[in-house]
């Protein structure tokens, strides 16, 4: 906390003292109770996108009176997603949420006011097909939602107290999205850019309603029968003990990366200033777009329009599973539509920006595991890292996410993960222009207000690729 301001100084709280007090004890009580209908939320958030999904790209052609659904089937869903899209941000409380391209908002949380829209705008993202994925409108929701709660539960709480609810409903609301609790403390734990020892205050009631999600989401799932909605990929070939040319294939995936993301954030940054001189006109332009790519794809390889479409969160076991069904040149294309569609859906819709990254690094290690001296499980852990470092720029979270999602094999893996996402981070913050810095003892204006962290003072702006563009 800032220990000065316009009233003059004022004395920091002890984190020692708020540890040992009982209102911390009640503060983790609140957050193990909050967890639970917080994650029950999230799990219906994602069945419901899951069964819209499912509706519109495989039921309704059906519906219609077709026996399959035509080729070019995504434009007018995407068409119309666009402009439900546009609808909600233009029209409803809270802009829809905070643009992808910007990255993570760890340290605010939705108003009450707010939260209609920014579901609604999720929703019409992630049902109708745009390249985003579902982890930033649940974080938004689970937040927002443990706002919700803490005000039922008192009328003017302390505002430190509402942020770690706040964050602690994040926790929960992905506690079980990666497959373990732990990434999604990672992920908030960088984002927030909180440390030290109020890092402890914040994160403790974190996982303790991680970990009660994630019962809850285990629980959902096998009482629902629909999975638990997590990545873990079994059944791949054994990694033996990294070698000397994959640590050379580790530095070069690592710099290719880091150019692809690079080019990929500036990419949506131009497109976005663009779009929202007009908002309505181009946000459907933006997906028809994104529909373009996937017919493009599915025309020209056969392979169905999700490899394209989508987060590419259920598309990444079947990609990785079937590697041996995709040739290289249809690899090199994927890569070129993923990349174009993910852009233009950073720059236009709502949602999420890790499951696309973490599926155009798996695609590139397919194809850079025809290599001499690359394993596929080396190859798609190195993209995985390489990619989503560059479009996140959360390194820790970087390292984990291949681990979780390749098992053992990911473990095996991790001394290459770490080169590539060390040699990703370092070449991706050269090639980001340093953001223009304010003068000295300047106070945020409106148009760049103070973001409050979950500690309660000001956070760092979050930055998601690389990241030096604010909205």
């Amino acid at each position: 906390m800032d220990p000065s301001g316009p009233a003059g100084p004022a004395a920091p709280a002890d984190p020692v003292a708020l540890l040992r007090s009982r209102s911390y004890v009640q503060l983790l009580v609140l957050a193990a109770l909050v967890g639970i209908p917080i994650s029950a939320a999230a799990y219906g958030f994602l069945v419901l996108v899951s069964a819209l999904q499912r509706w519109l790209f495989r039921e309704l052609p059906v519906a219609l009176g077709l026996a399959v659904a035509p080729l070019w089937w995504p434009i007018p869903l995407l068409l119309i997603g666009g402009l439900l899209v546009a609808l909600a941000i233009r029209h409803l409380p809270g802009h829809g949420g905070h643009s992808p391209v910007d990255g993570f908002h760890a340290g605010g949380a939705p108003t009450p006011r707010e939260l209609p829209g920014v579901v609604a705008a999720a929703l019409a993202t992630l049902a109708f097909g745009a390249a985003l994925g579902p982890e930033a409108p649940l974080i938004a929701l689970g937040g927002g939602l443990g706002v919700c709660a803490v005000r039922l539960a008192r009328r003017d709480p302390p505002a430190q107290a509402a942020a770690v609810l706040a964050a602690a409903g994040s926790f929960a609301s992905i506690s079980a999205l990666f497959g373990s609790p732990l990434p999604a403390a990672f992920l908030l734990m960088e984002a927030s850019g909180i440390g030290g020892t109020m890092l402890g205050l914040v994160l403790v009631p974190g996982l303790l309603a991680a970990g009660i999600g994630s019962l809850i989401f285990l629980g959902l799932g096998s009482l629902t029968g629909l999975g638990a909605f997590s990545l873990a990929i079994p059944g791949l070939p054994a990694l033996t003990s990294p070698t000397v040319a994959g640590f050379g294939w580790a530095v070069a995936f690592g710099v290719a990366a880091a150019f692809i993301g690079t080019g990929i954030h500036r990419l949506a940054l131009v497109l976005r200033a663009r779009v929202e001189r007009r908002l309505l006109l181009l946000t459907p332009v933006a997906g028809l777009v994104v529909a373009g790519c996937a017919v493009l794809y599915t025309a020209v390889t056969g392979k169905g329009w999700s490899d394209v479409l989508f987060s590419g969160q259920d598309q990444l076991g079947p990609l990785i599973g079937n590697h041996a069904g995709y040739p290289v040149g249809a690899l090199l294309l994927l890569l070129a539509c993923k990349g174009l569609a993910y852009a233009v859906s950073l720059s236009s819709f709502r949602g999420g920006p890790v499951f696309p990254a973490m599926f155009i690094g798996a695609a590139g290690g397919i194809a850079a595991s025809h290599l001499p001296g690359l394993s596929l499980v080396a190859g798609v852990a190195i993209g995985i890292g390489g990619m989503s470092v560059a479009m996140l720029r959360l390194p820790l979270t970087s390292v984990l996410l291949p681990s979780l999602l390749l098992g053992s094999d990911g473990l095996a893996a991790m001394p290459l993960v770490i080169v590539a996402v060390v040699v990703a981070h370092v070449v991706t913050a050269r090639l980001t222009p340093p953001a223009p810095a304010a003068p000295a003892g300047e106070p945020a204006t409106e148009d760049e207000p103070a973001e409050q962290g979950a500690t309660g003072r000001p956070a760092r702006r979050p930055v998601p690729g690389p990241q030096s563009a604010s909205s």
